[in-house]
Order: structure tokens, then sequence, then C-alpha cells
């Protein structure tokens, strides 16, 4: 922090604070913090990085312990330095004010000074020494112009959080610090996309990362801080730790919303058939990931090719059985082609190749050129609607045996959905470590109809339909052996 010269002081002061609570507690929690602040907590405060980024369950204290190092910094501070906090909500701001205002009384009367605030209105607190405190609404137009500390309390309810993003980050450039904390609520939100991006795709934006659950907070002594500030006659009083977990749990209702609420986990998150874990764990380290060139220098986006380097596969022979899965689109949906090679009882991806709006006549040759490889022992293609024709002539060309169209229905979905779930949890798959081939891949719901079926659905949107995860489950189900047709050969003995 920017105010080490009043650390020993501050440390002082919280443990009288602590004191004073001891002589509350009147309550059966086990766990009991010496200090004010729990570890987690104590960390996040005094953590000096640039940009900092929490997921916590719900009445965990966050913000209140994040207001203390701003009032803290900014009060005691040299720098003529403002923060700005967002909020989702007027009510919000007024509890992040009320917050603001407690830690200076606390640290005016544990002695930091006089007088800390110089003036206060509705939406700032101006401290002393000029420096100001600002609560912003959710409007991300709010966050233009202005230079400082950033905070975004809740982002995941803000209701533009990618643009809120976009406009506060800059802000921050001249020396100030982003604090981003939210409560999950779901995995199709700017939240949840960045925490995955921590936590899967190598942290890009370099933020200092904390996780909090009901579970964390309760093991470091949160249930005693709680049981310090309710009355002796609290029905909470009378719980342990593994006591108000499960009166939670039950007090949610819904083992979804508790998940959501106060373990961390997104709210949808349990309806994805693959995890992320799972997914992860199947990925090829990214150097040895190869992206190969695109079609041609107007490709979308989503247009690419992969390529494995076949160096980097232990046990792989130039006379490995090749399997091809295609699924078949061309204005709304991707067509991917995906060659998956067998190495003693692992598919490892060799080829995935990605087109959008391309001509079926690029996409035929594309096609060809994989199925004219004597490796390639089968393909399985996506022959719903547009794909027949695409199918029909594959076979013309290369056989039937070769080639199999494959319907998509409810049923034949949940044929080729399940082995590709098995493939991930007996780690017999290797696939690219892609971003957009990680989306796809979640993108794939389980459901249950009204009449008791199961079925698999996925959004379309830009990254198309879950394409790559049906070219993926197509290409295992070509691994699973056809009886070779019987070749009779006449006048031979």
């Amino acid at each position: 922090m920017q105010t080490n010269p009043q650390l020993a002081k501050l440390i002082d002061l919280l443990a009288k604070q602590a004191a004073l609570n001891a002589a509350k507690f009147g309550g059966k929690a086990k766990t009991r913090p010496i200090g004010y602040f729990l570890p987690r907590q104590a960390k996040w405060v005094f953590d000096d990085s640039p940009r900092k980024f929490c997921v916590k369950g719900r009445q965990c204290g966050w913000s209140k312990v994040t207001m203390s190092s701003h009032v803290l910094n900014l009060a005691y501070g040299p720098r003529n330095i403002d923060t700005w906090v967002a909020s989702i909500d007027q009510t919000q701001a007024g509890l992040l004010l009320e917050d603001v205002v407690w830690w200076a009384d606390l640290f005016q009367l544990g002695g930091f000074g006089d007088r800390l605030i110089k003036h206060q209105m509705q939406d700032c607190v101006t401290f002393a020494n000029g420096n100001r405190i600002h609560l912003l609404s959710s409007n991300p137009n709010a966050q233009a112009g202005k230079r400082g500390n950033r905070v975004i309390d809740e982002f995941a309810l803000h209701e533009q959080p990618e643009k809120l993003l976009a406009i506060a980050l800059p802000g921050a450039d001249w020396g100030g610090k982003l604090e981003i904390f939210s409560t999950p609520r779901g995995t199709d939100t700017e939240f949840h996309r960045l925490m995955m991006d921590i936590e899967h795709n190598g942290n890009p934006r370099k933020f200092s990362y904390y996780k909090y659950t009901l579970q964390n907070f309760l093991e470091e002594g949160g249930l005693y801080k709680l049981q310090c500030a309710l009355p002796r006659n609290h029905h909470v009083q009378e719980m342990d730790e593994a006591q108000y977990f499960d009166f939670k749990r039950i007090d949610c209702g819904d083992d979804e919303i508790f998940n959501r609420e106060y373990m961390c986990i997104s709210t949808d998150e349990g309806s994805a058939f693959l995890s992320y874990d799972l997914i992860t764990a199947a990925e090829y380290a990214p150097s040895i990931s190869v992206p190969a060139s695109n079609h041609d220098s107007h490709s979308s986006p989503n247009s690419q090719n992969w390529s494995a380097d076949l160096s980097q596969i232990p046990g792989l022979t130039p006379d490995a059985e090749l399997f091809l899965g295609v699924d078949v689109g061309r204005d709304k949906d991707l067509t991917v082609l995906w060659l998956l090679a067998k190495v003693g009882s692992v598919y490892h991806t060799i080829t995935m190749e990605v087109m959008e709006k391309e001509p079926f006549e690029k996409q035929e040759a594309a096609l060809y050129a994989l199925l004219a490889m004597p490796q390639v022992k089968r393909c399985c293609i996506d022959q719903t609607g547009i794909g027949r024709q695409f199918t029909e002539r594959a076979q013309q060309k290369f056989g039937k045996y070769k080639v199999e169209g494959i319907n998509f229905t409810q049923g034949t979905k949940e044929d080729l959905a399940f082995p590709v779930r098995m493939a991930f949890e007996d780690r017999t798959i290797r696939i690219p470590n892609d971003k957009l081939l990680r989306a796809d891949l979640r993108a794939i719901r389980k459901e249950q109809t009204s009449s008791g079926n199961i079925r698999f659905s996925a959004d379309r949107g830009q990254n198309g339909h879950a394409d790559r995860f049906w070219a993926l489950a197509l290409a295992l189900h070509a691994t699973k052996r056809k009886q070779a047709p019987l070749e009779i050969l006449i006048g031979r003995r």
C-alpha cells in the first residue's frame, strides 16, 4: 500500500477493534481469528497490485474491507488521486458511502488524524488533503474522462459490463488501480469470461486473483465475526461452522442458488455438459499447437486451420490410423473438419479446420484432400439438411464404407455426445488449446424434456452453433469399427 508508514499504527488499531469484537462474542464458532481482517481479506487489502479481481460469495464483508484500503490510501496518501466506485444502484452506493465514513471515523478515533473528512455529499467524500472517493452509477459513460483508481462492485450485475470495463480501464493508466469483485451470475457474462481467462487462459490482463467462498469465510473465522456482531439471542449464535454452512444451503432452497450465491459457481455451470476442468486437462500445451494459415487474407475470424506439431506426439507413426468428423454449415453455422490420430488408447487432434460462409466447392476441396490420405480409415459427416448432398458426393468419390452420413436426431445426438464426455473423463482425447474451441465445447447443454427424454442444445452465436463439438463427436464416432465390405474374387484360388 502507499501508506506503509501507517501500517504499524493501523495493525495496532485493528487489534484493539478485534478485542472489542471479542467482548461481544456469545456464539459457538470454533474458529476464532486473532486479527480484525480474516486472512484472505487482509491479503486483498494490503495487495498493492495495479489490478485485482475477486469472485466471492455473498455477505462475506468484501465491499467493506475494500473501502478500508481506499480510505487509508486517500486520506493519508501523498498523491493527488481520486477513487471512482461503480455500484449497481443508489442503494448500494449508499451502503458503500456508509463504509467509507465508518472507516474514516475508526481511523480518526484511533489517532490517525483529527479531521479526515472535509466534506461529504451523497455521491462524494472529500478528505482533508483534497483526495476524494466518488460513487458512480452503473452507466458505463459515467466512467469517461475520469482518472484515478477504479472499483467495480458486483461487476456481474451491471447491465453493460463489457462497455463499463472498456471505458474504466484507460482511466487507471496513469498510476491508478483497478479492483473488480462480484458474486457470479451465470456463464454468459463478462465477469465469468474474465474469470475463465484468469483460471484457464493464462491471465492475459494480469489480475491479482482471489476466490472467496462461504467455506473459505467459515474456515478463516467468519462465523466468529458474524456472531460478534449479532444479538446474543440470535439463532445463529447456537451454530458452529458446519451447522451454519448447512443452514445457508437449506436457506437457499436450491443447490444451484447456493452454489451461485455462496460457493462462487456460476448459475448455469452445473448444466454444462463438459466442465472447464475436463476440457483444459485435455488441451495441448500452447507450445505444441501450431496454427496454420487461413484460407485467405479476407477470411472470417471463425475461419481457421489448426495443426498439431506431429514431432511432439509420442508414439505417432506415419501409418497411424486417422479418423475424420465433419459438421457441415454454410450461412448460419460453421463447417468444421476434425481429424484424429489414434496413438495407443489416446486420440490426438491432428487437424481442425473451421470454415465460415465458404462456397461448397472450397469446402469439398478441403474435405477431399483429407479423404485422399490412405491413413484416413473412416469419416462421419453430418448429413442433416444441407449436408446430404455433401455426404453423397463424398461417398461417390471415396465409397460408402469410408464415408458415412449421420442424420442428427435427439437419439443420434445422445449417441454421439456421451462418448465425447467419456473421452474427456478417461483422458483419451487431446485437443487444441484454443479459446473459440473451448467456448464451443462449453456451449453444449444436456437438458431433460417434459416427457423425461434427454436432449442436447446450444445457443447459436457468432462462434457458431457448437459446430466444433459435433465435429469432434463425429470424429470419435468414426473410430467405431464398421465391418468392411466383403470382397469376392472369382477365378482365383
